[in-house]
């Protein structure tokens, strides 16, 4: 087993999806000792299925008295727990906060939702869209007529995954202090509204208009988006700081009075023109003419093609792992890297330092659960 900067964290994880298994993932990769709790009936993983990398599986159907006895017997020796199911249902189960801190006082009870556990909307279902909806991020990304979804970066693994992870490695600290668990409260859309902390201080003092395509930072600036070049690739631009901004429209070409640089209304005939420039050359021609000058520009690479750049290569960005690239474990630490667990298919160490009985942990072998 790999060690990290988390070894000896011991966590529980019950299965769900997204941003979950995403805090799992990377507690793991750090070096956690992570236990993934899924239903029996749950398909085995596929080594295409990156988030649910480096941990060990314990099956278990939670409707069955005997099951619970054993997650609460494990809950008991861990640090922390990681659930993403709607408000109550672990509850029903026989393993909410209650029950499980009764057992273990020091444990963080990580809860992963939407719309969190109060609120009107904390029983609606939702997807990344609809959470990062009402945090005013998603009216901000788009054209003017049309709003377009960040995939699923803002809720699910920036605004859910990422507080989660915050939440429960703070909440272990101050359990470390003063043998004190609690719950951490983590919903997405809370996260989505979060990451906009910086947006909202430009609404505030009339930097931003609340209306999209008219900003400096939502690809309406010329120089700051993405131009089509004569192969049909992408260039990125983001010359914001005076001095980028007139090596970029130098080097292309282009007439760009650096005192109109904030006049929003020089903005369209500028953008027509840079996109002019920017479409008859290849990308291959932008790329090599900015290689060696410091303007903020750089090719938009697709996924295949993102793992070959020569600094994710050098930076060992990505890993391959059983065929399939994947990012590598981030981030970076100097005396105790992290990396990619792996585990022989035998848990029986992991379940002793949780607390079963070799018993206990012969019946779960003879019954397929792990």
């Amino acid at each position: 087993m790999s060690k990290g900067p988390l070894e000896g964290l011991r966590v529980i994880e019950f299965a769900g999806i997204g941003p979950g298994p995403f805090c799992a993932m990377l507690l793991s990769d750090l070096g956690a000792e992570v236990l993934r709790i899924e239903r029996p009936e749950m398909p085995r993983r596929t080594a295409a299925e990156v988030t649910r990398r480096g941990r060990p599986v314990l099956r278990l159907d939670l409707k069955d008295p005997a099951a619970v006895d054993t997650a609460l017997g494990l809950v008991e020796n861990s640090d922390a727990l990681i659930e993403g199911f709607r408000p109550g249902v672990m509850e029903r189960l026989g393993l909410g906060p209650n029950a499980c801190l009764k057992r273990n006082p020091a444990l963080v009870y990580g809860r992963m939702t939407g719309y969190g556990q109060t609120g009107p909307l904390a029983q609606r279902a939702g997807h990344d869209i609809n959470y990062i909806s009402i945090s005013g991020a998603l009216s901000a990304i788009g054209t003017t007529d049309h709003i377009t979804p960040p995939l699923n970066l803002v809720g699910d693994y920036g605004g859910g995954a990422m507080f989660l992870t915050v939440g429960l490695l703070a909440g272990v600290l101050h359990a470390r202090t003063t043998g004190t668990g609690q719950v951490v409260d983590a919903a997405m859309s809370d996260g989505a509204a979060a990451l906009m902390s910086q947006i909202y201080g430009f609404l505030a003092d009339g930097r931003w208009q609340d209306e999209r395509a008219t900003n400096f930072l939502d690809g309406t600036a010329p120089y700051y988006g993405t131009y089509r070049c004569a192969d049909g690739e992408f260039l990125a631009v983001g010359c914001i700081e005076p001095q980028f901004y007139q090596t970029f429209f130098e080097r292309i070409g282009v007439a760009a009075p650096l005192d109109e640089r904030n006049d929003r209304s020089c903005w369209p005939a500028l953008r027509l023109r840079t996109e002019a420039a920017i479409a008859g050359k290849p990308l291959q021609h932008w790329a090599d003419m900015f290689a060696d000058v410091d303007a903020c520009v750089a090719p938009v690479l697709s996924m295949r093609d993102a793992p070959n750049h020569p600094h994710n290569i050098a930076r060992g960005s990505f890993t391959v792992v059983d065929g399939v690239t994947q990012p590598s474990p981030l981030p970076r630490f100097s005396v105790t890297p992290g990396a990619i667990q792996k585990h022989d298919g035998d848990c029986r160490d992991i379940l002793a330092r949780r607390g079963l009985s070799q018993e206990g942990i012969a019946r779960l072998y003879a019954a397929g659960a792990l």
